[in-house]
């Protein structure tokens, strides 16, 4: 992979994570454990104060996604994606996709974020389920993902904005040959038409963060 995709967790973001989370079976995908929040609005205050700033992102890391949540649960079904190959997670979040490609015997498996407590919390998952993720904070999104053979994506079509740029870097990566597959429930900016679905899922969800209990998510492949 690139060489600026360095593990980067300092201490304090560990004990953070660990502070505002507890570790527990993720709902649908119970073959993963995750340090997850209950609480998202009262987590992203209190991540707010830690960094002495306003209007953070959410923390997608303390969650298990339905579109990860998805991915994940294919990847665990369906292995021989991802055994024996290099595969990236982009907006790892938690880091759920690619521990689960750890447990169905990626080679090796690399974790982008943008957001330091996730990295944080990318580690923590990896060394909870006893697999080996290498997470950074890192923005690869104007590239291709190379080298890897299987890129992933758990959700990342959910605004207009992020949508732009992640589609043309989704496309580059299959255009060099790699194997792309995103998660998405049903979110307004995934350009369908440019996706072939793998199989849909009725995913348990945090109702305060998706309005409902259960996403019906759906696993693609680009092209």
């Amino acid at each position: 992979m690139p060489s600026e995709l360095r593990t980067l967790q300092p201490e304090p973001d560990l004990a953070f994570v660990r502070s505002a989370t507890e570790l527990k079976p993720v709902p649908f995908v119970p073959e993963v454990r995750l340090h997850m929040a209950e609480d998202a609005i009262a987590l992203w205050e209190t991540t707010e104060r830690a960094r002495g700033e306003v209007g953070l992102p959410p923390p997608f890391w303390a969650f298990a996604w339905a579109g990860g949540v998805a991915v994940s649960r294919h990847l665990l079904d369906h292995p021989e994606l991802v055994a024996g190959r290099t595969v990236l997670d982009v907006a790892a979040g938690s880091g759920v996709v690619g521990v689960a490609a750890a447990l169905c015997g990626a080679r090796s498996v690399y974790a982008a974020e943008i957001d330091a407590y996730a990295v944080a919390a990318i580690g923590l998952n990896a060394r909870a389920n006893g697999v080996r993720v290498e997470a950074a904070l890192v923005d690869l999104v104007d590239g291709d993902g190379a080298p890897a053979d299987v890129v992933l994506a758990g959700d990342v079509f959910y605004e207009r904005e992020m949508a732009a740029r992640f589609l043309p870097f989704l496309e580059r990566a299959a255009a060099r040959g790699a194997t792309v597959v995103v998660g998405d429930p049903g979110r307004a900016y995934l350009p369908r038409d440019r996706f072939t679905a793998l199989a849909d899922y009725r995913v348990p969800v945090v109702a305060d963060l998706e309005d409902t209990a259960v996403k019906t998510t759906t696993v693609w492949r680009l092209g």
